[in-house]
């Protein structure tokens, strides 16, 4: 069963163009990750929110151990409030089937 990630960054004001362009940099090799179904950079003025979903808890444990995001990490240290606020969900299915997930 899939699961979904989302992911609250909070960029240093005065860095949060270069956190932008890292995560960006970082997004095209992280969806050719074994799993990876979507891996999606939002913003809002305050925060960054990374949507994940990953095929299986499995895969989702092979990225956070992964090169990827190890080396994001190191060009994120002191550009950044501290490490991400991460939720991992489990999809509840409710309604149209299409509409109702991730």
């Amino acid at each position: 069963m899939s699961v979904v990630v989302v992911a609250t960054i909070l960029p240093r004001p005065e860095h949060r163009d270069a956190v932008i362009a890292a995560i960006k940099d970082t997004i095209g090799h992280v969806h050719s990750e074994d799993g990876c179904e979507l891996y999606a950079l939002h913003e809002a003025p305050d925060r960054l929110m990374m949507i994940e979903k990953w095929s299986s808890k499995e895969t989702l444990d092979a990225h956070a151990r992964g090169p990827n995001l190890a080396a994001l990490g190191r060009e994120l240290a002191g550009k950044v409030t501290g490490a991400p606020g991460l939720v991992v969900l489990q999809q509840v299915p409710a309604g149209d089937p299409a509409k109702g997930k991730l």
